[in-house]
């Protein structure tokens, strides 16, 4: 059965006893691309070897889209993520509203986020897409949720469909994470209406838990059936953890994401 959706998963949340090139060999034979977070913690050699299709990884290292200083750090990184990725042949570069220290919590927390914040941060991403478009890349803004990144300026899917909406430049789209979604705003159908003519990937974890589809209160199946009836034919990354078996993970993933399969 054809699959409407390019599929991948993120090999960083599967089989944890796994060295990490292992993990990307075996989503490349169950014919899956790959996902990465932080290419610094990795052996860059062995990835390369693999031969995988990787999808998506982290497009900066430090800095922040709001302020002066972090957007210098933040462009200085992403320039050394860009060559990363080329090496890899890594098709999207993920950035969030700021960095992000353990365990996801935010290096620099906000309240709010203030009107000067909105304008420095349209400057720095349009700056990112001056030098995507120098460099022939793309990058993707990622929406977060309150409760795991409690701090986190533009996290929300309304302020990131904002940002990548009003900058409008194919070198920056979104990465429409519907795990955070859901937690954050809900209406995941409708948000996927609203993002879609923007959205580089979509990325998907099912809720409480943050494991395959099928595990929590997200019916995965009835938004990939939307999904093909608004037109979206791009990325779907599942960015979850494995409940059980990673094998097991896996296939429930592809199951859900290929409309008609009996799900």
């Amino acid at each position: 059965m054809s699959r409407p959706f390019d599929l991948a998963a993120c090999a960083e949340m599967l089989w944890l006893d796994r060295p990490i090139d292992w993990r990307a060999a075996r989503l490349t034979e169950m014919g899956l691309g790959v996902g990465l977070w932080n290419w610094d913690r990795h052996d860059l050699d062995k990835l390369a070897a693999v031969g995988a299709r990787y999808t998506i990884m982290n497009g900066y290292l430090q800095g922040r889209l709001a302020d002066e200083d972090g957007a210098a750090m933040l462009l200085a990184s992403a320039c050394e993520a860009i060559q990363v990725g080329k090496r890899l042949g890594v098709a999207r570069l993920n950035l969030h509203g700021t960095g992000l220290g353990d365990h996801g919590i935010p290096i620099m927390q906000h309240d709010a986020v203030t009107g000067p914040m909105w304008l420095r941060a349209r400057d720095t991403l349009n700056r990112i897409c001056d030098l995507a478009k120098r460099e022939g890349v793309v990058f993707t803004l990622e929406n977060l949720n309150p409760r795991d990144h409690p701090g986190c300026p533009f996290a929300s899917t309304g302020d990131v469909l904002a940002l990548v909406s009003s900058i409008d430049r194919p070198q920056l789209r979104m990465n429409l994470d519907l795990y955070h979604t859901q937690i954050g705003e809900g209406d995941l159908i409708r948000w996927c209406e609203r993002c879609q003519p923007w959205i580089g990937e979509i990325q998907v974890a099912d809720n409480p838990g943050r494991c395959e589809p099928g595990t929590g209160e997200i019916n995965y199946p009835t938004i990939a059936t939307a999904l093909v009836r608004i037109g979206y034919r791009g990325p779907v990354g599942m960015e979850a953890y494995a409940q059980g078996d990673s094998d097991a993970a896996v296939a429930a993933f592809v199951t859900a994401f290929t409309p008609g399969s009996g799900s």
